[in-house]
């Protein structure tokens, strides 16, 4: 089974390079299965509708999210029939929403969880080592198949929890820090780990922000309105994934980073 993800997609940015570009990787990798952080995709905070539906439209089978799920009030009216919507599983209980979907490939089946982590974001959320443990009981009645996306603050965190499920999973893959990192590996009982896919959207910004606005806040210590760039080149990030499906082990995992600096179909 080959899984591929995209990392936090922000603005219209994000949207126009999945657009742009989710074909032609689909042509190039024919994947079985895309997953899409699309957490960020409403003006950089949060997800309306026609933003779920035009992830969809662009070739989305299941879309992640993360601790901008609620920014976009209008979610409350439409998470809990969108099916292929994921938010994490860790929110506490009751919350609207669906914290896994299943993904019918072939004749095998993917478990895509979405997680947020605790450390420097959210303390009270439910702990997401023992929610994975109690989930991926219950999942692999099912498949052995499960991808996670661990949308956190640190990289210690992420792979914590990697390690901690290695060959239980079959993937975890990082988000919310916006820029891809260089450790993406395959542990050695066969989960595949990336602590963070990078974003999606614009690529001369500072995590999608105007620069002006960033360096003013960190000179100045003052709070700054941030805005999202909406001109200029993009770039997307995200990874590739290749699975067992009887063992749902991972067989490899590789980054990709499309930019001005390297072009799709360049080599880096």
């Amino acid at each position: 089974m080959r899984i591929l993800f995209i990392g936090d997609t922000v603005g219209t940015m994000g949207q126009k390079m999945v657009n742009e570009y989710l074909p032609l990787l689909k042509q190039q990798y024919k994947p079985q299965v895309t997953i899409i952080n699309g957490e960020n995709i409403a003006d950089g905070k949060g997800m309306t509708q026609k933003d779920y539906k035009n992830l969809l439209q662009a070739g989305a089978d299941a879309i992640t999210m993360g601790n901008h799920t609620w920014n976009k009030r209008d979610i409350l009216d439409f998470i809990d029939d969108a099916k292929k919507l994921v938010r994490p599983a860790n929110f506490p209980k009751g919350t609207p929403g669906q914290g896994m979907t299943m993904i019918n490939v072939n004749q095998a089946k993917l478990a895509v969880i979405n997680l947020q982590g605790r450390a420097l974001m959210g303390e009270l959320l439910e702990d997401p080592f023992a929610m994975l443990d109690d989930m991926v009981a219950q999942v692999s009645k099912e498949t052995n198949c499960i991808f996670v996306d661990f949308h956190a603050e640190t990289t210690s965190e992420k792979l914590a929890l990697a390690w901690y499920l290695d060959g239980r999973i079959s993937a975890l893959v990082g988000t919310h820090t916006h820029v891809q990192t260089n450790d993406a590996r395959v542990l050695p009982d066969g989960t595949a780990v990336l602590t963070d896919a990078g974003m999606t959207g614009p690529y001369n910004g500072i995590l999608g922000v105007k620069r002006e606005k960033i360096i003013s806040r960190f000179m100045t210590q003052r709070p700054e309105r941030f805005e999202l760039v909406t001109e200029g080149p993009g770039q997307l990030n995200g990874c590739l994934i290749e699975i067992g499906d009887q063992t749902g082990h991972a067989k490899s995992i590789k980054p990709i980073h499309i930019s001005p600096d390297h072009p799709f179909g360049s080599r880096f």
